[in-house]
């Protein structure tokens, strides 16, 4: 695998179709979980769109508004993750994996202890640590995968500047 960088508008790209994949998964895993516990994956829709604020700007309807939230900040979190990706010297695809499970367990950790008690504290109970958790590793093996089929493809992870 070739070890340089990738240019802005590549980082871009990869990085939103790596964030759209981890934000579906998380999506599917929520659903999934819902189904089978008897619970309502609304529910935690309609919790981002609070948390966010976005129900204050757009109240009539936030389950489809909190979906979109989530898609947006999964986007744009890939974006990042794909940069911070970038700059790390020795890129292997094996450690693509260990890359994106450390930084997704991060995230959750400051989501869940940091950022939401404060936001909105009722978010956090929404699901069990465990499920979010679980939601967010998923993330980051959808990312990653989404970045190693680059590599598979026969685009490197890191294409030869010209």
């Amino acid at each position: 695998m070739a070890e340089t960088h990738l240019g802005v508008s590549e980082i871009v790209k990869r990085g939103l179709l790596a964030g759209i994949a981890g934000g579906l998964a998380e999506v599917v895993w929520v659903s999934l979980y819902a189904a089978v516990s008897g619970g309502d994956a609304a529910i935690l829709a309609r919790g981002v769109t609070t948390a966010s604020g976005v129900l204050a700007l757009l109240p009539a309807a936030p389950v489809t508004d909190g979906i979109a939230v989530h898609m947006t900040l999964a986007a744009l979190l890939g974006v990042v993750l794909t940069a911070l990706w970038q700059a790390r010297p020795g890129r292997g695809v094996g450690a693509l994996y260990g890359f994106m499970l450390a930084a997704l367990a991060a995230v959750w950790a400051v989501n869940f202890f940091v950022v939401l008690p404060v936001l909105e504290p009722s978010f956090v109970h929404l699901l069990p640590y465990s499920v979010s958790l679980v939601s967010k590793l998923l993330f980051g093996v959808a990312a990653a995968e989404t970045l190693r089929r680059y590599a598979a493809a026969g685009q490197s992870l890191a294409p030869a500047h010209r």
